[in-house]
């Protein structure tokens, strides 16, 4: 028999095998590895900077990798947060590696001690592998064998013994995050002028305004408008654009014309990325664009019905640092 004998799913009594139900699991993450909510397991320092840290709730994959195991994933979560004690530092500063470990001595190849239950186990572990270079970032740049994803890596001073945020950096990674790209377009029915004016910032053009629902998942949003036949005449003209969303503001784009009186056209680009906090998840946000005229130069800038106006929205998801 060179197949696996019984797939899943089979009646009649049939004994799965666990390297038929991790297959499912592999299978259902696409082959992928991480934390399953992008505010799970998360590395804290302690309320009070101790000689510890905190591991925050949360779920996780983690692919198999004991030998002959292609094509397994193992399904792992903490349900109550975890507090986890680190070494102090001697005379030399040190960097430890903090994972989440799947320890199944079952599995072929495998070496780990068996667990005084197996019915319970554990099987799964917070583990801090100390000493490692202040540049690891993966689990497998230590540890190659192991079936263990990265949470954190904490950078120690010499003489320490209490561990603060600052010293923790996040390498958590998500199996699937989500995406919602959306474009919006406008294009203006009639001439719209904003004229040399008062060195401040106008919500022009007002037809570039769009009511935005954030998805309750969004963590990152990156925002792209393009104005393709922005309008200048009358003189040189330097402006500034930028967006506003939900009240946040952009960086300033810059627009530098030194060509004279005669009417010209350009395209405009304006970009953005922005963090999503959780106030902002799952409601209804405006964006639109604001403008600024600057006194040393006298043009004025204008869209039309040669304008057209493209907004392109794209929400993703990642790994957040916030408290649950």
């Amino acid at each position: 028999m060179t197949w696996d004998g019984v797939p899943w799913f089979t009646e009649g009594g049939a004994e799965h095998s666990s390297e038929v139900a991790r297959l499912l699991a592999y299978a259902a993450f696409g082959g992928a590895e991480g934390i399953v909510g992008s505010g799970d397991l998360q590395v804290r320092a302690l309320s009070t900077p101790a000689a510890a840290v905190q591991v925050l709730p949360g779920a996780c994959a983690v692919t198999n990798r004991a030998p002959g195991s292609a094509y397994q994933s193992y399904a792992a979560r903490l349900p109550v947060a975890e507090q986890v004690p680190i070494a102090a530092t001697g005379v030399a500063a040190r960097s430890d590696l903090i994972v989440a470990r799947v320890e199944n001595p079952y599995s072929y190849g495998e070496t780990w001690p068996n667990p005084s239950d197996p019915k319970v186990g554990p099987y799964v572990f917070t583990r801090v592998i100390s000493g490692v270079p202040k540049t690891t970032t993966s689990a497998r740049q230590i540890r190659s064998g192991d079936s263990a994803i990265p949470l954190a890596r904490i950078d120690i001073p010499p003489n320490t013994s209490t561990i603060t945020q600052a010293m923790i950096t996040d390498l958590r990674e998500m199996v699937s995050p989500r995406r919602d790209r959306r474009l919006y377009t406008t294009f203006p029915d009639d001439l719209s002028t904003l004229g040399y004016s008062d060195n401040q910032w106008h919500n022009w053009p007002g037809m570039a305004r769009w009511n935005i629902a954030v998805p309750p998942w969004a963590s990152q949003v990156k925002i792209i408008t393009t104005l393709a036949g922005f309008r200048m005449t009358n003189a040189n003209v330097y402006a500034s654009m930028q967006h506003s969303f939900g009240g946040i503001l952009g960086q300033d784009t810059d627009i530098n014309d030194d060509q004279g009186r005669m009417i010209r056209r350009c395209t405009v680009v304006i970009a953005d990325s922005f963090g999503i906090p959780a106030s902002m998840r799952g409601t209804v946000q405006p964006l639109f664009l604001q403008t600024y005229m600057h006194r040393s130069e006298t043009g004025d800038v204008s869209v039309d019905g040669s304008t057209s106006i493209i907004c392109d929205i794209d929400f993703t998801e990642a790994p957040t640092a916030e408290e649950r």
